[in-house]
């Protein structure tokens, strides 16, 4: 597949023709082309509190982590005119049999500061919209609804929390939690992990032996009572499932294993008016002896001592709590830029500029030319399902075989055809994989140094369907006349360029004869002006996608669709990316000379150049 390469011409000045690639090419479709694109302007969060990352915590403790940083990419500022020009003709991308998979699944690749910004961001305006319903709903007398708090925080689990498996529980540490962080609401320690009960003041995992380990607390105190002296706590295991809490916290202490520590905090420093709870983190604890105390004359309650675990960074509750800040975490967040185009909505946040995607009338389909409107395909006639009987007509068009096990690609091919509307397999059938669309959710989100990109909130396994480049489908003469070449791909016309895919287009019928001599139309695709969330996703070295042709609707292969597979386990939150396939030394400005951009993806393959 080819991506043209193109740039706005000097006013007079002679266009360039473009030299097409016989892989995917394609400049930095997400990135902000602004000269400011490469600054680090980083998150800031008010509640945010130095923290003790490097200490190493001595005690026998069994902790887990989450270890991983997304990869990067940074288009940079471009030297030279700014006439277009050379399509790549010589770089090899990667083929899926080059690339290990991995053999376990990656943990997700973010902290818990980032992410407790981004809830919040997001939080906020499901809130406001939520609290909007809840008054125009009292105004007409319904009083049924779900309170807003409530409502928001379900819509958020729901459409936007990343998959995790924070629900399994983490035993000690967590990556990226500092100690002296002050949480808002149990919801927040919920969505991040840290105490994933909302009302429960021991939050414990069940080991596959059926017995429970204890892996945070919640210390309710009040400021008045407060003595600050945090090395010894008391934990009553309290009434509602006292036999549970007692057992996690029993075993924890047999195991050795630390626990969580967060000081629940009633009626803030200086606010006298509200019995609002502020919550801080406090560190690991080891559990120690068990004891008994009296309640009332007739009740006792079983306690255990925890004992701060030594060598952690020392806070002082009251300074926290009066030199935070109340502002609210600010952040742009837009709960689906297609308008409803997509079956998920796409998501957009920006909690790094401030700044909204940029306007584009959103597609979700290929818009073909009035003139070039693809007739039907052929089709097959497995009622019951497509095998590779020499009778299952689609399999005669992938060469006899079909390129799926499971849902999954095994391998990148020329061209794919998938069975199309013109078959009389049900909608089930395995080789009906990418016309489906997407059934991932999607966000859009600014990076830090490279404008937009794209990243997932659920896990995708190597070889999954993941999403379409859409946009206008233009003749390539047209193309080449666009002011903007930001986001123009072109297709169709590269099926014999790849060494390894010699012997398929031999199998494949409609490639058996050959490259066409001239004169057949060469497409492009645009997405400047329409499109979908695709256009922004980024390039790196080491890329984690990898465009596939496919037709399913239509059997003209000058108008395939441009798919995206996984070549890898990709775990939630990981930047999406894909090699824009550049070779060196062959963009040129208007005057002929060579132009350079350096590759900021920070893989460790990385080239150090774009082209």
């Amino acid at each position: 597949m080819q991506r043209v390469l193109r740039t706005p011409t000097k006013v007079g000045a002679r266009r360039c023709k473009v030299v097409v690639s016989p892989e995917v090419s394609r400049r930095g479709i997400g990135g902000d082309r602004s000269p400011n694109a490469a600054a680090d302007k980083g998150p800031k969060d008010s509640n945010f509190i130095h923290s003790d990352d490097d200490l190493e915590i001595k005690a026998a403790a069994a902790t887990e982590s989450v270890d991983g940083a997304a990869d990067k990419s940074n288009p940079s500022k471009t030297t030279g005119g700014t006439e277009p020009k050379k399509r790549k003709t010589t770089k090899k991308r990667k083929t899926r049999k080059d690339q290990a998979v991995p053999k376990r699944r990656i943990p997700m690749v973010t902290d818990v500061m980032t992410t407790l910004l981004e809830f919040r961001t997001i939080y906020k305006k499901l809130l406001e919209e939520e609290e909007t319903k809840w008054r125009v709903a009292l105004i007409r007398g319904r009083n049924d609804l779900v309170r807003p708090h409530i409502a928001a925080f379900n819509i958020y689990k729901e459409r936007y929390c990343p998959q995790s498996d924070n629900g399994m529980g983490y035993v000690g540490r967590i990556r990226g939690l500092q100690i002296g962080t002050v949480f808002n609401s149990s919801m927040e320690l919920s969505i991040l992990g840290i105490h994933r009960p909302l009302v429960s003041p021991v939050d414990h995992i069940t080991n596959n032996d059926g017995t429970c380990l204890a892996v945070s607390v919640l210390s309710y105190t009040t400021p008045s009572a407060f003595n600050n002296n945090l090395d010894l706590l008391l934990a009553a295991t309290g009434d509602q499932d006292s036999e549970i809490k007692y057992s996690a916290l029993k075993h924890s202490m047999d195991a050795r294993t630390p626990v969580r520590v967060i000081h629940a905090l009633l009626n803030e420093p200086g606010d006298n008016s509200q019995p609002l709870t502020s919550y801080v983190y406090s560190g690991l604890y080891l559990i120690e002896k068990p004891g008994i105390e009296k309640v009332s004359e007739d009740q006792c309650v079983s306690t255990f001592q925890l004992r701060r675990v030594a060598g952690q960074k020392r806070i002082d509750i009251y300074d926290v709590l009066k030199t935070r800040s109340t502002e609210p975490s600010d952040g742009i967040f837009v709960g689906d830029i297609s308008g409803g185009h997509e079956k998920m909505p796409i998501s957009a946040i920006d909690t790094i500029s401030n700044e909204y995607p940029m306007a584009l009338q959103y597609m979700s389909q290929i818009q073909y030319p009035l003139k070039y409107q693809p007739g039907p395909p052929s089709g097959c006639n497995c009622i019951g399902g497509c095998s590779l009987s020499k009778k299952c007509a689609c399999a005669a068009k992938n060469g006899g075989a079909f390129p799926f096990n499971r849902m999954r690609l095994l391998e990148d091919m020329p061209i794919i055809y998938e069975c199309g509307p013109s078959c009389k397999c049900p909608p089930t059938c395995p080789n009906r994989v990418s016309q489906h669309g997407m059934k991932l959710r999607f966000q859009v989100f600014k990076t830090k140094s490279m404008g937009w990109g794209v990243r997932c909130l659920d896990f995708i396994q190597s070889g999954s369907f993941v999403c379409e480049y859409i946009g206008e489908l233009l003749e390539d003469q047209e193309a080449q006349e666009r002011v903007s070449d930001e986001y123009l791909f072109a297709v169709g016309n590269n099926y014999y360029d790849v060494s390894h895919w010699e012997d398929l287009c031999k199998k494949i019928p409609s490639l058996q004869n050959g490259p066409t001599e001239g004169g057949e139309i060469v497409f492009t695709i645009d997405a400047v002006n329409q499109g979908n969330f695709v256009r922004f996703v980024n390039h790196s070295c080491s890329p984690n996608l990898f465009p596939q042709y496919v037709l399913y609707d239509h059997d003209d292969k000058r108008m395939p669709h441009i798919m995206f597979f996984a070549s890898e386990d990709i775990p939630p939150l990981k930047e999406l990316s894909y090699d824009y396939n550049y070779a060196e030394d062959k963009v040129h400005d208007a005057d002929g000379n060579i132009k350079k951009k350096k590759c900021f993806c920070g893989s460790v393959e990385c080239t150090g150049r774009l082209y």
